[in-house]
C-alpha cells in the first residue's frame, strides 16, 4: 500500500460541510502542498486551501493525523470544507493533480483499516451493517459487531484453544518429565465446555435477519384482499388491485419499517389449485416456494388450508355482516379495522424472529466458522494419539482465526469491502 488514496467521506452534496480524507504515506506532503505547510498534530486548525497554481480553493478546517494510532493504520489527513458542489470538486481535482494520490476505491479507508490491524474481519462486517442500517434494532445489532463485541469473544474462546493445546503439547514433548505426566483432569470437560458455549452462540438466529428484514408473505386464494393488504401495510399503491381473479402474477416485495422491526412484506398470485393459465401457474408455483421460505405468512384464506404457523386474517371485514366474523384476525383495509392490531402482532411476531441484539450473533459466514471450531473440539480425544488431538485444537484455532479474518482470502475481501462507500 505504498499509494495515497483520498475521497469524499461525507454524505451527498450540497451540505453544511464536505469531509475529504486522505490516507497514505504522501497524505502529509499533499497536506503540506495545499494549506502552505503542515499543522501541529491531532489539532483541528482553520487553513487556506490553495492548488498548485496559488488560487485559492476554500478556506477549511484541517486536521492531520500521523503514524499508525490512525482509522486507517497510515498518516490520515481530513479537510473540512464547504459542502458546496464546485468547493468539493475543486478540492478533488486539485489532490487528482497531485503526484502519487489515487482516488479511493469502495470500501478502501476500511480495508486499510483491516490489513493494518486497526480493525479485525467481523468489526469490519458489523461496520458494513452499521452503514445500512436503517431502523433502530438493525443499529443496535450492528454496534455489537461493529463496536468489538464479537470479536472480544472470540479472542476470549482461542485464547481458551490456545491454554489446551499448550497442556497437550507439554504432555507430549516432556512425558517424560515428573511434574509433567499427564493431562489435567478436568481437561475434558473444558474441551466439552468450550464446544457448547460456541454452539449455544451459533445456534442463534443469523444476523442476516437483523439486516435483511422479515419476510412476511401475503398469501391466500385469489381475490382474497392480499394486495389490497399489501398496500394498506405500504401506505402504498405498489399492488394493482382489480375484481379480476389471477390480477397478481409474480411476488411482489417491499422494504418497510414498523416499531423499528425492519420487514420485507411479499405480495403473492392467488393459491388455487383449478383454473390458472400458464403465466398464472408459474406465480402460483413462485408463490408456493416463497410461502415456504417465509418467516411469517399472512394467511387471506379458510382457516383449514392455512400453513402451519401462519396468522390467519379474515379479510374484507367490512363486507361481514355478522358479528361474529369467525375465526382469524378481522381486517378491513376500507375501514381501517383491524389494521393497528395487525400491526402490533407483526411487531411482536417479528422481534420473536430476529436475533437478539443485546447479545453476539453471527452471520452465516461466521456461523460457518464457528462450528467447524465446534467441530474440530468435539474429535479432541485424549484417550487415542495425543498428536491427533493437537491437530484438532490446532484446527479449532485455525477456525477461529477465520472468523475475525486473521486468514482471509482476497476474494472474500473483494466482495465485503467492494459493498462500502468510496469514501469509507
Amino acid at each position: 500500500m505504498s499509494d495515497t488514496i483520498y475521497a469524499l467521506s461525507s454524505g451527498a452534496l450540497p451540505a453544511a460541510i464536505g469531509i475529504i480524507r486522505m490516507s497514505g504515506p504522501a497524505a502529509g506532503s499533499a497536506l503540506a502542498s495545499l494549506a502552505g505547510g503542515l499543522p501541529p498534530e491531532r489539532m483541528p486548525v482553520v487553513r487556506k486551501l490553495r492548488d498548485h497554481e496559488g488560487d485559492t480553493l476554500d478556506v477549511a478546517l484541517v486536521l492531520w493525523f500521523p503514524g499508525r494510532r490512525t482509522a486507517t493504520g497510515e498518516d490520515l489527513v481530513e479537510l473540512h470544507c464547504h459542502g458546496g458542489r464546485a468547493v468539493v470538486a475543486a478540492v478533488l481535482n486539485a489532490l487528482a493533480a497531485i503526484p502519487g494520490l489515487r482516488e479511493a476505491e469502495p470500501g478502501e479507508f476500511t480495508r486499510r483499516a483491516f490489513l493494518n490491524g486497526r480493525v479485525d474481519l467481523a468489526e469490519a462486517e458489523g461496520l458494513g451493517d452499521l452503514l445500512s442500517a436503517e431502523t433502530e434494532l438493525q443499529r443496535r445489532g450492528a454496534m455489537q459487531a461493529a463496536g468489538g463485541a464479537v470479536s472480544r469473544r472470540i479472542d476470549e474462546w482461542r485464547s481458551r484453544v490456545l491454554v489446551l493445546a499448550a497442556a497437550v503439547e507439554a504432555v507430549i514433548d516432556f512425558a517424560d518429565e515428573d511434574d509433567v505426566a499427564a493431562l489435567p483432569d478436568d481437561f475434558t470437560a473444558k474441551v466439552a465446555e468450550l464446544a457448547g458455549e460456541i454452539r449455544q452462540v451459533a445456534a442463534r438466529r443469523e444476523a442476516e435477519r437483523l439486516r435483511d428484514g422479515v419476510r412476511v408473505v401475503l398469501a391466500g386464494p385469489p381475490n382474497a384482499g392480499k394486495s389490497s393488504l399489501f398496500n394498506a401495510l405500504l401506505s402504498d399503491d405498489a399492488a394493482i388491485v382489480t375484481d379480476v381473479a389471477g390480477t397478481t402474477r409474480d411476488v411482489l416485495e417491499r422494504p418497510i419499517a414498523l416499531g423499528g422491526v425492519p420487514f420485507i412484506l411479499i405480495d403473492t398470485a392467488g393459491v388455487r389449485d383449478e383454473g390458472a393459465e400458464a403465466i398464472e401457474a408459474m406465480g402460483i408455483e413462485r408463490a408456493r416456494r416463497v410461502i415456504a421460505e417465509g418467516h411469517l405468512v399472512l394467511w387471506l384464506g379458510a382457516p383449514a388450508d392455512a400453513p402451519e404457523g401462519s396468522i390467519v386474517i379474515r379479510a374484507k371485514a367490512d363486507l361481514d355482516d355478522s358479528s361474529d366474523l369467525g375465526d382469524g384476525q378481522a381486517v378491513s383495509v376500507v375501514t381501517g379495522l383491524g389494521l393497528t392490531e395487525l400491526i402490533d402482532t407483526l411487531i411482536e411476531r417479528g422481534r420473536g424472529v430476529l436475533p437478539p441484539v443485546d447479545r453476539i450473533g453471527f452471520n452465516r459466514r461466521q456461523k460457518q466458522c464457528a462450528l467447524e471450531a465446534a467441530s474440530c473440539l468435539d474429535q479432541v480425544d485424549t484417550r487415542s494419539d495425543l498428536l491427533i488431538a493437537a491437530e484438532n485444537l490446532r484446527l479449532a484455532r485455525s477456525a477461529l482465526d477465520r472468523l475475525v479474518g486473521r486468514d482471509s482470502t482476497e476474494e472474500m475481501l473483494d466482495a465485503l469491502f467492494g459493498q462500502f462507500c468510496i469514501g469509507k
